[in-house]
């Protein structure tokens, strides 16, 4: 068990491990859009990338465990995590759909979604309350990794030499079946939410 504290005035650890997806993901934008074009050789690029994604995922996985080791979560925690979350993929999710890997529809869903849920996560807090992630949202977080991983895979295998001639197809195919799934997911855990959003509200009268 931990508690929860409405008010924390000092950021914590686990805070601070989300706040660092806030700094990293517009690197990654500016080194993805921009890396090539100012003088970084694509290999360089490419490692660039992918110890910022790793470093952006490895946040996403520490700060929960340094919050659960730690015996305390705040409702400030509650609402950054998943903010930061949505921030940093978002922002991988829009290099990937400019370089025409992910289809800009299932981005536009994914806006509405992400946009939709964060509406309904003021009128709790306006009232109070702080819903944390659901399972079906933490679903879809693993899809979107998984989604962002094989994208960044597609996009810098060339960079480095590998040709897609083999390999191309199946992995083009691959990653657009878990955009698939990532937006399946991101519709039905927003529905989920929907359906907790009001039993908050209920319960709250």
């Amino acid at each position: 068990m931990y508690t929860v504290k409405s008010h924390n005035p000092a950021m914590s650890s686990a805070d601070r491990l989300t706040a660092s997806r806030l700094f990293l993901a517009p690197i990654f934008f500016a080194v993805f859009i921009w890396g090539e074009k100012l003088g970084l050789s694509s290999p360089l690029t490419v490692a660039i990338l992918v110890l910022l994604f790793a470093a952006v995922e490895v946040s996403d996985l520490l700060d929960g465990i340094v919050a659960r080791n730690s015996g305390i979560a705040s409702s400030f925690g509650k609402l950054f995590d998943p903010f930061a979350d949505v921030f940093a993929r978002i922002t991988y999710f829009v290099c990937f759909a400019w370089a025409g890997i992910m289809p800009l529809w299932i981005l536009l869903i994914i806006l509405y979604r992400e946009f939709g849920q964060l509406f309904f996560r003021m009128l709790l807090a306006e009232r109070g309350i702080s819903m944390g992630a659901r399972p079906g949202g933490k679903a879809k977080a693993v899809v979107y990794m998984l989604a962002g991983s094989f994208s960044l895979l597609y996009w810098s295998l060339p960079r480095i030499g590998v040709s897609l001639d083999i390999v191309g197809s199946w992995l083009h195919w691959f990653v657009l079946g878990l955009y698939l799934v990532a937006v399946v997911l991101s519709v039905a855990s927003f529905v989920d939410y929907l359906i907790h959003f009001r039993k908050s509200l209920a319960k709250a009268k």
